[in-house]
């Protein structure tokens, strides 16, 4: 049996019983190594004490989860006072080091919800917080009465680019997709392609070729209840072929 590519999945500070932990919920894990095939390993957000330059060179790939925390407002220069938390600082200078050391290296990255916003500003893109609440937008976040798992049951529908990467995974043009982001896309960061929007414009996938490294990104969560959806699988498949050399064609 040949080895399988090795992914690096972020974790994310939480306070577990009053306890400080590094986690990352199991369903990114079992759904990476199931339908992408891969190996999976954690890397902390603990800047202070493991590089970036430690970690890239032994992997892969490398996979930014979804997370209950936001990016923290200056790293997109955005001065705002008293910004909507929480925020962890660790996973943020973490995963802004390991996007560079990752591309540096040529080698593929993917983003999930929060990953697709850390991706973004790492492209110098910016986002916006009233993705929930104004009034010419979708809802893009479940009632707030909602409590989980329910909120994943709220969805809508995203229109793939009919040129893009996820559109030729999936063999559609148009997908329905949960939402649960407080956060989204303002602006684009540069050289990003898009691969999906919402009816209402919002930006909601992306992807680009960036030194040879390829990166993908969705707003919405792939990982939830994958056994159950046909489109989910076939964006894991699709992380499966790049982390193992398949080039992403983005025009």
């Amino acid at each position: 049996m040949s080895a399988r590519p090795v992914i690096g999945i972020i974790c994310c500070a939480r306070d577990v019983d009053g306890v400080p932990a590094q986690t990352v919920l199991s369903r990114y894990i079992t759904t990476t190594m199931r339908h992408a095939d891969a190996a999976a390993v954690l890397v902390p957000g603990l800047p202070e004490l493991m590089s970036a330059e430690e970690v890239a060179p032994l992997l892969d790939g490398l996979l930014l989860t979804g997370s209950t925390s936001n990016i923290d407002p200056k790293h997109y220069g955005d001065p705002i006072e008293e910004p909507p938390g929480p925020f962890d600082p660790g996973r943020d200078t973490m995963v802004l080091a390991l996007i560079q050391a990752m591309l540096d290296r040529s080698k593929p990255i993917f983003g999930i919800c929060r990953g697709f916003q850390e991706l973004n500003v790492a492209f110098g893109g910016t986002l916006r917080r009233d993705m929930a609440e104004h009034p010419a937008l979708l809802a893009h976040h479940a009632p707030p009465e909602m409590v989980f798992p329910a909120m994943y049951e709220h969805v809508h529908e995203v229109d793939l680019t009919p040129d893009g990467v996820l559109a030729g995974a999936m063999g559609k043009h148009r997908i329905t997709v949960n939402s649960v982001h407080y956060q989204g896309i303002d602006r684009l960061g540069e050289g990003l392609k898009v691969e999906a929007r919402a009816s209402d414009g919002v930006v909601e996938a992306f992807s680009t070729v960036r030194n040879g490294a390829p990166v993908l990104a969705v707003q919405w969560h792939p990982e939830w209840r994958t056994a159950e959806n046909p489109d989910s699988q076939a964006f894991f498949s699709l992380m499966g072929r790049l982390l193992r050399g398949e080039e992403l064609a983005v025009p």
